[in-house]
């Protein structure tokens, strides 16, 4: 991925603040065209399969429980689990932040003494930017999903969680197998065209080469049992199976909410993820390793356990739910602002609404303080969401801290200056009626079929937007007066 730097511990991507990309990005016709069709597409389908369950409520909830208990005892939970991986004879790593999980991945890499290893699609390791720092160590990582897979060749950044490349439409892939595949490994094949089979076709060949020569792995994880040790990884098109069997070693990165107290709570989410993520009834590939086995699947099992600002979340009692999420990306194909805007405009790993509330907290809210206003405040993110997150109370929350965050600043913000007229107008009658004379007078002036034209000053910010109904020429004190000549 190109322009990204580590910046408080998580990968910010660079871009300008939310309203400046989410404008560029609502001017893209394609780009609103493909994400429509897509998220509209798994919408309709999560609908439906959750529709076939009696109980979804009753796991949702039972889900949501299983979360908050376990976060409120996660260091207990979290020192079973390495105790249980050490036991079934895995090796577990404790990193504070994204550029110690770094250093940790690229020692074991080195001392295996090979220069390319193969990913299982991670958001963890998008989030430290791992990539990047192996690259600086002169090791190359092969991405294996196809959606990562395309937006490497295109040297491009992941715009959903689930589908990555969603923002790319059949014509586009197609281009960027064609241009560039050749650059990583073995070229697309001659007359290639946009039918999928073929496109998935090309990718499998390209890869296959990587998953039978390439001795170590790296993956993430979607869960992690703590009595037994057994990680999870589920997928859907088999590539994450070949990546956690068939090299010599495998290095999990796995962020520390990721962990369950018990194998049977399993039983709950792999239930919830597959309907929630791909609208499907499980899914296709589900992969559970404990440790290592003589004879069977990696010879060395290494679990990176990351923080990388989850506990300073923990910490805030209204934000810490947010770190009940499960990854499945329900909530960026509800949203109505994601639809229009893609995941680039959120100028993080985790876009969308999940991403407004996440990345603030983990990032600090002071590298991401338009990210909480990212949103219409609908609710659909909350109705969607298979752990029950309460999303859109957490980014009132985090509204709040983003404003008080810049009350610090040397300067006052529009926004407070704006707050202190308001509060000096509304202070007394003579001055209420003297504010809505005047604007009765602009409106005259500055309105056009009931409706403002362009407001002068910064002003115009808002009337460039919506559209603004102009002020009655009458006010409502000036009416009463007028027909209640009694009551005076």
């Amino acid at each position: 991925m190109s322009g990204t730097h580590t910046s408080g511990g998580v990968v910010w991507l660079g871009s300008p603040a939310f309203p400046e990309a989410a404008r560029s990005a609502v001017a893209d016709t394609r780009l609103r065209t493909n994400l429509r069709k897509a998220t509209g597409t798994i919408r309709d389908k999560r609908v439906a399969a959750a529709a076939e369950l009696d109980d979804w409520e009753e796991l949702r909830t039972a889900a949501a429980a299983i979360k908050r208990a376990t976060l409120r005892h996660l260091d207990h939970h979290l020192l079973r689990l390495e105790e249980s991986v050490t036991a079934v004879g895995g090796t577990v790593h404790w990193a504070a932040d994204a550029a110690e999980a770094n250093r940790i991945v690229t020692r074991l890499v080195r001392a295996t003494g090979e220069t390319e290893v193969v990913k299982v699609k991670s958001m963890a390791t998008q989030e430290i930017g791992l990539n990047e720092a192996l690259a600086a160590a002169g090791i190359t990582a092969y991405e294996t999903d196809l959606a990562e897979l395309i937006v490497q060749l295109d040297d491009d950044r992941p715009s959903h969680i689930l589908v990555p490349a969603i923002h790319r439409g059949r014509a586009e892939i197609r281009e960027i197998f064609r241009e560039r595949m050749g650059e990583w490994g073995k070229p697309a094949p001659e007359g290639l065209t946009d039918d999928p089979r073929q496109l998935a076709e090309a990718a499998r060949s390209h890869l296959r080469e990587k998953f039978l020569n390439t001795k170590v792995a790296v993956s993430g994880a979607n869960f992690a049992a703590a009595d037994t040790g057994t990680v999870a990884v589920v997928e859907s098109e088999g590539n994450g199976r070949m990546c956690l069997t068939l090299p010599e070693t495998l290095i999990t990165v796995m962020g520390i909410e990721k962990v369950l107290p018990s194998f049977a709570d399993l039983e709950v989410f792999l239930q919830l993820l597959p309907r929630s993520s791909t609208g499907e009834r499980m899914n296709p590939y589900t992969s559970m390793w404990t440790g290592t086995v003589p004879g069977d699947g990696p010879r060395a099992f290494h679990l990176v356990l990351l923080d990388n600002g989850r506990t300073a979340t923990l910490r805030d009692t209204v934000g810490r739910q947010t770190l009940g999420c499960i990854r499945c990306s329900a909530c960026l194909n509800v949203c109505p602002v994601y639809e229009r805007t893609g995941g680039h405009a959120y100028g993080s790993p985790y876009p969308g609404p999940i991403g407004a509330v996440l990345t603030p907290q983990l990032a600090g809210v002071e590298r991401a303080a338009s990210l909480p206003f990212a949103s219409t405040l609908c609710g659909a993110c909350y109705d969607a969401c298979p752990v029950k997150i309460d999303i859109p109370e957490v980014l009132v929350h985090l509204r709040a801290r983003a404003v008080d965050a810049a009350r610090g600043g040397s300067l006052p913000t529009p926004e407070s200056l704006a707050m202190k007229a308001a509060a000096l107008t509304l202070a007394t009658p003579r001055r209420l009626s003297f504010a809505q004379r005047a604007g009765a007078l602009g409106s005259r002036l500055l309105a056009r079929r009931g409706v403002l034209r362009r407001l002068p000053g910064p002003l115009h910010r808002w009337s460039d937007t919506r559209d603004t109904p102009a002020p009655p020429r009458e006010t409502f004190r000036a009416w009463w007066r007028r027909t209640r000549p009694e009551n005076q």
